[in-house]
């Protein structure tokens, strides 16, 4: 263990936020997504699991090390509610409260149907798969710049 980062971010998370650079995705999902499948395609290649997490809980801890995007409208998405694009399950409130909390803003996460998410997914850095049941709990974080002094 290290000082200062969440005990629930193994060592492979932290390598892959590491290697992620501003712009790129990660995606954080329930048990229920195709995430082996779609992991295959990312950047990273594999699926990341974090075994004993739900989902607000394992971004907030991936949110205190990464930075959301502030160069784009909305730098989270998450999936629709399969025939209806207006419906909202409890996931999407909890989450949108830990995304404004890490970036002390009110951020906005748009809303992808269910195909066009799974395309955008495949495009990403890397796939977290967390223990949370869902449903609907897959979302999109776009990463950010971390202001650094000079070295």
């Amino acid at each position: 263990m290290l000082k200062g980062i969440d005990q629930r971010l193994s060592a492979e998370i932290v390598h892959v936020l590491m290697l992620m650079g501003h712009g790129d995705d990660l995606v954080i999902c329930d048990v229920n997504h195709p995430a082996a499948t779609i992991a295959a395609q990312t950047t990273y290649g594999k699926l990341i699991d974090m075994a004993g997490c739900d989902i607000p809980t394992g971004a907030a801890a991936i949110l205190s090390l990464m930075p959301l995007d502030t160069f784009v409208p909305a730098p989270v998405a998450r999936m629709q509610v399969v025939g209806n694009p207006d419906g909202v399950v409890p996931i999407f409130a909890r989450m949108q409260a830990v995304v404004d909390r890490a970036e002390g803003r009110a951020v906005t996460i748009e809303p992808l149907e269910r195909f066009a998410f799974y395309d955008a997914a495949k495009k990403a850095f890397a796939i977290i798969r967390t223990a949370d049941s869902g449903p609907y709990g897959c979302f999109i974080l776009k990463k950010g710049v971390v202001n650094l002094p000079e070295l």
